[in-house]
């Protein structure tokens, strides 16, 4: 019997010590997507300009990285914080602790390499070396044209710089190891042309993360089949909301037309659109419509046609269940 808890006490010291060895890799050592390049990237106007469409309306950088206005439909941004982050996301969202986003103007990142933003951006990993929360769609931005990013950037040091220093985030554990392992090397493809219309408009699709929504999803990660069939879940106040089926079943955008898919979106860009005031126990979403709204029809059409070679999804989304007592 002795024999025995001697053997199962030394088993148990090997396991200990042996979690203790990896939980201490994986905070040292990682993430390893190696160090910033050393580039200075030219700030022309046209980067500039490509990137404020980029960063405005297809992958909607400053949606997250400002305030958004939740007593209004659809949270439009409350201008005095564009780029200047303080957007909470916590566990009443569902997330495994609290983050905020950080300031992008040039008052929080004039400290910031080029490398290192371009770093940041594509591959998930700070200026410290920390890794990023995956809120951050850096795996998508990482598949895209290394100019598109070098716009981004030259956009984001041309905005004017919104004083706000931001709180650090508080991950749970072990969530605050495992955000460690999910940093990648960035695997970057040319942009179509626009001439060749489906890969341009799979190309606007990932820049736009839309599948990071409209899709189920299981700890952040999406459910493998669920593509784009929508079901993702947000929770707000009022109770759950979930995305919209995107694939070319009759459950999902089947019936619609180019011009209808267009339409849906250009709604928000009347000049006579007004943000619809809403309670909290009301249908919300987090959705933003109104910077859609101004990618160019071109590239709307594009995002259609590519939505449209989809494998058909049979998924009827009830779109908002309210809590009870709601």
């Amino acid at each position: 019997m002795k024999k025995f808890l001697k053997i199962t006490v030394v088993i148990v010291l090997i396991l200990i010590v042996g979690v203790a060895a990896v939980a201490t890799y994986v905070k040292s050592a990682l993430p390893d997507v190696g160090p910033a390049e050393v580039i200075t990237i030219e700030k022309t106007p046209e980067r500039i300009e490509r990137g404020k469409y980029l960063a405005n309306n297809v992958a909607v950088c400053m949606d997250c990285h400002s305030v958004r206005d939740w007593s209004q439909f659809a949270g439009p941004l409350v201008s005095e914080s564009f780029g200047g982050g303080g957007e909470r996301f916590g566990p009443e969202m569902g997330l495994p602790g609290t983050i905020y986003s950080r300031n992008i103007t040039p008052h929080g990142i004039s400290g910031w390499t080029d490398g290192e933003l371009f770093r940041a951006i594509t591959s998930g990993v700070s200026k410290d070396g920390s890794a990023l929360f995956p809120l951050m769609p850096y795996r998508n931005y990482g598949k895209l044209d290394r100019e598109d990013i070098y716009c981004i950037i030259s956009y984001l040091r041309s905005l004017s710089p919104v004083k706000n220093d931001i709180a650090a985030r508080s991950l749970d554990f072990p969530v605050n190891l495992i955000v460690n392992t999910i940093p990648q090397k960035s695997q970057f493809t040319p942009r179509p042309d626009t001439s060749d219309v489906k890969a341009y408009g799979k190309y606007l699709i990932t820049a736009a993360s839309c599948v990071e929504c409209h899709s189920k999803s299981d700890k952040g990660t999406v459910i493998a089949g669920t593509e784009f069939g929508g079901g993702g879940e947000f929770l707000f106040p009022g109770g759950v909301v979930r995305s919209a089926n995107l694939t070319p079943d009759a459950t999902g955008i089947g019936s619609w037309s180019k011009e209808q898919f267009i339409r849906r979106f250009k709604l928000y860009a009347d000049s006579t659109y007004q943000s619809l005031k809403v309670a909290p126990t009301d249908f919300n979403t987090p959705m933003p419509w109104v910077m859609y709204a101004k990618m160019t029809e071109q590239d709307l059409g594009a995002i259609y046609e590519f939505l449209r070679t989809l494998k058909p999804i049979s998924h009827q989304v009830t779109k908002f269940e309210k809590r009870s007592g709601s």
